[in-house]
């Protein structure tokens, strides 16, 4: 079928292939989950990920996808990708109790974003007066893969590989 396709001149439709990698959305020192100091992502009860300890106040879409929501007190966004991971950013530890002192937030809920498409900013040097920056980076549905596992890199800027997603288990 493909032969007569190309006789006739009739292009293939291509396929979209599914990125099952989750990008850094910040620039930073890679944490091991299990490491950071909040027993809520240590001990995995929101998921599986990976935390960072950023060196700069932004962060970046870590893939294609759609914001399911920004937090009112804009410490963590939430987004659910097109490979089908659903994501949360949680940017420093216990960092609600601010209330949105020292962040912005650069996109609306039920926006479509693209992989670096910037998310948040936040002054980390006023935020690390009071608070911890360890940013947790949780893939909520780990169950929905084979596997969800860190790329094991030490450092990582924006945009670098962060989270290996092995296909879906359906």
């Amino acid at each position: 079928m493909g032969l007569f396709k190309k006789i006739l001149g009739i292009k293939e439709e291509s396929k979209t292939e599914i990125d099952h990698m989750i990008y850094s959305p910040l620039t930073g020192k890679i944490v091991p989950l299990n490491e950071v100091n909040d027993p809520v992502f240590s001990q995995e009860m929101m998921g599986k990920g990976v935390a960072v300890l950023p060196t700069a106040g932004r962060v970046v879409a870590p893939c294609n996808g759609q914001i399911i929501s920004v937090f009112k007190t804009l410490h963590a966004v939430t987004i659910k990708a097109d490979n089908g991971a659903e994501i949360i950013i949680h940017v420093g530890l216990e960092t609600v109790a601010l209330e949105g002192q020292y962040f912005k937030k650069h996109v609306e809920d039920g926006q479509r974003i693209k992989k670096g498409d910037l998310l948040l900013t936040f002054e980390m040097e006023k935020i690390k007066e009071g608070y911890d920056v360890t940013t947790p980076v949780i893939v909520t549905n780990p169950t929905d893969f084979k596997s969800v596992h860190a790329t094991g890199e030490e450092d990582v800027s924006s945009g670098d590989a962060l989270i290996d997603l092995e296909e879906a288990k359906f």
